[in-house]
């Protein structure tokens, strides 16, 4: 009986590995917090670190910024997150001096609350309590992602297939917006690559860049909370965090590190999108004056205002190296000496 059940679950695991691949999939590391936690224990005293949301990890290219910097990137940016519980936790680290490259969409970084708080906060809490039990499970689970296609977190889990089932919303459940399908690929540096079936315009692509519209578009207010007072509330938030940004940015200044601020690329609908709704003149400029930090916003500089993002919010792998070799002089000087 144990011969018979070795067989039988080593047969449809060889099953299922095969109808993944011919759906698409390939091996890949899962962006864990495990992994982020690794990449967070690598921080030295005056490492250059990379901090924001998913443009951060697909449109900046480590060997390009080694080369053009003389230092090696640590790449802490999260999918999907707001980048302020990971400014804060670096600001607040007394060990940390260095410069914090932290990507900007002001939609994201405003949050109040929500998935993107929770996504940094969780990958935060990872790192500060990871265990050794789940460092030796991390290295071993490393090993079957870059061999097996079929253990994808974002869309081969029990939990992700059950949310493509067909499901109404109701008068009391609302079902949220879908997020992206798989489409990228992510390296133990955790640099990722657009796949190249993304590149090409299809229904692949247009699933994509159609997703982001409704992910970007803010919830209507609760209905058991009057529309005015929810408002209010949201006001207040958004304001402190403007206020705590430029207490990070200040505690972090006066150890001698710095903080450089991007505007990466975004094109199509999502632009019109974000532009209506946080336009340069508002967030972006606040920012910058509030914490006297410097900024890169792509549509200041013609060499990096040309690139098109396929799917509208990242760029292609070849296309991202070529724009962090245009960036480097701008982020060269940004740092300084």
């Amino acid at each position: 009986m144990a011969v018979a059940a070795t067989l039988l679950t080593l047969a449809a695991t060889v099953a299922w590995e095969l109808a993944c691949r011919r759906a698409g999939y390939g091996p890949t590391l899962d962006d864990t917090s495990d992994l982020w936690a690794e990449r967070r224990s690598a921080v030295q005293p005056d490492s250059l670190v990379i901090i924001g949301d998913s443009r951060a990890l697909f449109d900046l290219d480590l060997d390009q910024m080694e080369a053009a910097l003389g230092r090696r990137p640590i790449q802490l940016g999260l999918v999907g997150s707001c980048a302020y519980p990971v400014l804060d936790a670096l600001a607040s680290d007394p060990t940390f001096r260095g410069t914090v490259v932290c990507s900007l969409v002001p939609a994201m970084f405003l949050v109040p609350a929500g998935p993107p708080i929770d996504n940094s906060n969780r990958a935060l809490q990872r790192h500060r309590n990871w265990t050794w039990a789940q460092r030796s499970g991390h290295h071993l689970g490393m090993l079957l992602d870059e061999r097996l296609a079929f253990i994808n977190q974002d869309d081969l889990k029990l939990e992700m297939l059950l949310k493509r089932l067909p499901i109404p919303n109701r008068p009391e459940a609302q079902v949220g917006p879908k997020l992206p399908p798989y489409f990228s690929t992510l390296d133990r540096e955790r640099r990722t690559w657009m796949l190249d079936s993304v590149t090409k315009p299809g229904p692949f692509q247009d699933r994509i860049k159609h997703g982001w519209i409704p992910l970007f578009t803010p919830p209507p207010p609760p209905a058991y909370v009057p529309k005015e007072a929810f408002l209010a509330s949201v006001g207040q938030a958004i304001e402190q965090r403007f206020k705590d940004t430029a207490a990070a940015v200040e505690k972090l200044r006066a150890r001698g590190g710095e903080v450089v601020f991007l505007r990466l690329p975004v094109t199509g609908d999502l632009k019109v999108l974000e532009d209506r709704a946080t336009p340069k003149a508002g967030p972006w400029t606040r920012f910058l004056a509030e914490t006297r930090a410097p900024g890169i916003y792509f549509e200041d500089h013609p060499e990096l205002a040309s690139f098109e993002c396929p799917e509208w919010s990242h760029l292609s792998g070849p296309d991202s190296v070529e724009f962090t070799k245009r960036l480097m002089p701008h982020l060269r000087a940004a740092i300084g000496p």
